[in-house]
């Protein structure tokens, strides 16, 4: 039995805590997930592997997409698995339109055997709306325009020019 925490990555507290069997799939895990969280689990969804400062790694998607036999899927891997030992770390994104954030933790394992998944901590409530996401790239197009100069800031721009003499 595994006990994984599941916080939402939004302004106020909104954490899940719930024990789970290590030898099931990650498609379960994203469906405890959502459900523990009041959604029907119908989205799309990815996992992310992370390391121990939540830097995101390789996707886990739902549905493989990927030729025939290749890449990962949730359907294939096994909780313990990609979570192996204790403060392991991924990241799951709920409803890509949404972009619903979760920071999931190994917080401790068990030889308990257990059947259904059980929520044993609730705290905090989802908001209507998930929180607007600012995205890495956004923030390095930024950082080119304060370094370096426009080679055209120079031009005059064309509603000035006079194009009737040309």
């Amino acid at each position: 039995m595994y006990k994984v925490r599941a916080i939402l990555d939004v302004e106020n507290d909104v954490i899940r805590t719930l024990l789970v069997d290590e030898k099931a799939t990650l498609e379960k895990l994203h469906f405890d997930i959502a459900n523990a969280f009041g959604f029907d689990g119908k989205e799309m969804a990815s996992f992310y592997q992370t390391d121990h400062e939540w830097n995101q790694g390789e996707e886990i998607p739902l549905f493989n997409m990927a030729e025939v036999g290749q890449g990962l899927s949730m359907a294939t891997c096994r909780i313990n698995e990609i979570l192996q030992k204790q403060e392991d770390k991924l990241i799951y994104v709920y409803d890509f339109l949404h972009m619903w954030t979760f920071y999931i933790e190994l917080v401790e394992t068990s030889l308990e055997p257990i059947v259904d998944t059980k929520i044993i901590l609730n705290v905090g409530e989802i908001p209507n709306e998930a929180p607007t996401k600012v995205f890495e790239s956004d923030s390095i197009a930024n950082d080119f325009d304060d370094e370096f100069n426009d080679p055209f800031d120079d031009f005059e721009s064309l509603d000035n020019l006079d194009l009737d003499n040309f």
